[in-house]
C-alpha cells in the first residue's frame, strides 16, 4: 500500500462558476494529494459536480486558479484533463452498452493493426482483449466473459468494467461521481474495493463524489464538505464524524448557537 502522501498533486483556489444568474461555484477550493482518496460531499445544488467537471475539462471555470504540481492549469476540453492524466467515471457510465468489454476499455483509443492496414483503421481486438484482461487482472475484476455486450453485465460489474477503462488510462487522477449509488451492498463493497485497489496498487490519487457518508468513512482519507458553492470544512475522515459532516453540510447552529461551518 503507498501510503497518502503529503505533496499537493491537484490545487484548486476560488474557483467561481456562474450560469446566468445561478452561482454554481462560489469560490470553492479542493485539494488532492498524492495516493489518497479524497471524498467531496454536500447537498444537491452545493457544486460537486460542477467542480468535478472543471477537473475533468468539461467546464471551464469563471475565476479561480487551478494547479497541476504547483502549476496553473486550464482545461479547455476533457482531453487537455485526460492529457494531465485525469480520467473521470460519472454516473451515467458512458459505456457503448452493446460492445463487449474490450471494446469498451479502449472506447477512443483503439489499438490499430500494424503495417498497410493500420492506415485503413483496422482494429487489432485481439490486442484490445489481451490488454482489456491485464488490466482487470489487476485490479482484481472477474467478468463472466469479455465477449458479450456490457449491457448483459450487472450493475456492479458495469462499473467495474468503467473503472477499469478510467484506471487503464488514467496516469495519475481517477475521479468517481457517485459510484455506488444504485448497486446492491455486495457489489458496493467490490466497487469500493477496486478504489482501495487503483490507489494502493496503481498509485492514483482519487477523488469520490458521494452522498453516503458511510461509504464516505469507510473508503476516504480525508474529506472536503461544499455547501452553496463554497467550501466550508476540509478535515482526514478520521478526525471527523457523521454530525460534524451534516452540520457542515446543512450550516445548522451547534450547541452554543455559533454557525458549525
Amino acid at each position: 500500500m503507498n501510503p497518502t502522501s503529503d505533496k499537493v498533486l491537484l490545487s484548486a483556489r476560488g474557483i467561481v462558476k456562474n450560469y446566468g444568474h445561478v452561482q454554481a461555484l462560489g469560490g470553492a477550493n479542493f485539494e488532492l494529494r498524492e495516493h489518497e482518496i479524497h471524498a467531496l460531499v454536500g447537498d444537491n445544488g452545493a457544486g460537486k459536480s460542477t467542480l468535478i467537471k472543471v477537473f475533468s475539462g468539461d467546464v471551464q471555470p469563471d475565476e479561480g486558479v487551478l494547479e497541476i504540481d504547483g502549476r496553473p492549469a486550464r482545461f479547455a476540453s476533457p482531453r487537455d484533463a485526460q492529457v494531465a492524466g485525469i480520467e473521470t467515471v460519472y454516473q451515467d457510465l458512458a459505456l457503448a452498452s452493446t460492445l463487449d468489454t474490450a471494446m469498451n476499455i479502449h472506447l477512443g483509443r483503439e489499438l490499430l493493426v500494424r503495417g498497410p492496414l493500420a492506415k485503413l483503421g483496422f482494429i487489432n481486438r485481439r490486442a484490445m482483449k489481451r490488454n482489456a484482461a491485464e488490466q482487470l487482472k489487476e485490479l482484481g475484476i472477474e467478468l463472466p466473459s469479455f465477449t458479450i455486450p456490457v449491457s448483459d453485465l450487472s450493475g456492479g460489474q458495469r462499473q467495474a468494467v468503467a473503472v477499469a477503462r478510467a484506471a487503464a488510462w488514467g496516469r495519475r487522477i481517477l475521479i468517481m461521481d457517485e459510484p455506488v449509488a444504485a448497486l446492491a451492498p455486495q457489489q458496493t463493497e467490490f466497487v469500493l474495493s477496486l478504489m482501495r485497489r487503483a490507489r494502493d496498487d496503481r498509485g492514483l490519487a482519487v477523488i469520490f463524489i458521494s452522498h453516503n457518508l458511510p461509504h464516505v468513512f469507510l473508503a476516504s482519507d480525508r474529506v472536503t464538505v461544499l455547501r452553496h458553492g463554497q467550501t466550508v470544512l476540509t478535515k482526514p475522515t478520521a478526525e471527523t464524524d457523521v454530525e460534524e459532516l451534516l452540520r457542515a453540510m446543512t450550516g445548522i447552529m451547534n450547541t452554543e448557537g455559533r454557525a458549525s461551518a
